[in-house]
């Protein structure tokens, strides 16, 4: 059955050449933390794919995803404006899983921030900290609502513009001296992801890591996307990061492949 076009409520961009896109659209009424949707281009012609975005924000019908201009494509996608119409496929992947957590961090880097706001949003019966990581003041974004939703927020930058000076592995290297996690949520750019697998191998919390891979179909028929994610035997096997994913158990992950 084909979904009906979602509708362009609001279109803004909020931080250096990062944009929030707002849709009315049911797909929004059965999206989990974690998912994400798979936008097709207008403008972009029959050739150009679709491109994976992840969920920061799903209520009410409505649906907030956030983007950063990357390419051709990201950039058409940003000159779409209110009241347009654009085709949305979703929700996709599997999400985030909360189940016996009481107390958990989360862990943002970049872009990667974004489909954690949405995991703080619905699940509210949980207490979070968060620790997001950014280049530079530029490159961030609304943290005011990881103000509202976390217990604690720590902001860190490379240059020191705003928040800490410093990158994320170390502020929660800190975090789990001072606390006790049921669980440990991140997304973001793959050096991060490394560095925080290599920070938590001490520690035996469960880290639930979104990880990003380019895609063609977005569910599961092409294999584009395919990444190793290792067994507990020590062997390993490819799994599709659209149909599988997006989040695997981070020690699984094989990110030095």
């Amino acid at each position: 059955m084909k979904q009906p076009m979602a509708r362009v409520v609001s279109h803004e961009q909020i931080a250096h050449g990062i944009y929030e896109l707002t849709l009315f659209t049911p797909i929004a009424d059965s999206a989990e933390p974690g998912q994400f949707v798979h936008v097709k281009i207008p403008g972009g012609g029959a050739h150009m794919l679709r491109r994976p975005i992840s969920i920061a924000r799903s209520e009410e019908s409505t649906l907030t995803l956030i983007y950063q201009i990357k390419g051709a494509g990201t950039r058409l996608l940003s000159h779409v404006g209110a009241g347009e119409f654009i085709d949305v496929l979703g929700p996709l992947g599997n999400g985030f899983s909360v189940k016996n957590v009481n107390r958990a961090l989360v862990v943002g880097g970049g872009m990667g921030a974004a489909p954690l706001e949405n995991l703080l949003l619905h699940h509210k019966e949980v207490e979070f900290d968060a620790v997001l990581g950014f280049r530079n003041k530029r490159a961030s974004y609304r943290l005011w609502y990881f103000q509202h939703l976390a217990k604690d927020l720590t902001v860190m930058t490379e240059d020191g513009s705003l928040g800490e000076t410093g990158f994320v592995t170390q502020k929660v290297e800190q975090l789990l001296k001072q606390n006790e996690y049921d669980a440990i949520y991140a997304c973001g750019p793959s050096p991060m992801l490394k560095a925080l697998k290599k920070t938590l191998e001490p520690y035996p919390i469960p880290c639930y890591a979104s990880l990003e891979e380019r895609m063609g179909c977005g569910i599961g028929a092409c294999l584009v996307c395919n990444c190793k994610i290792a067994r507990e035997d020590g062997s390993w096997t490819y799994k599709r990061v659209c149909k599988d994913g997006p989040v695997f158990l981070l020690r699984e992950g094989m990110l030095d492949e």
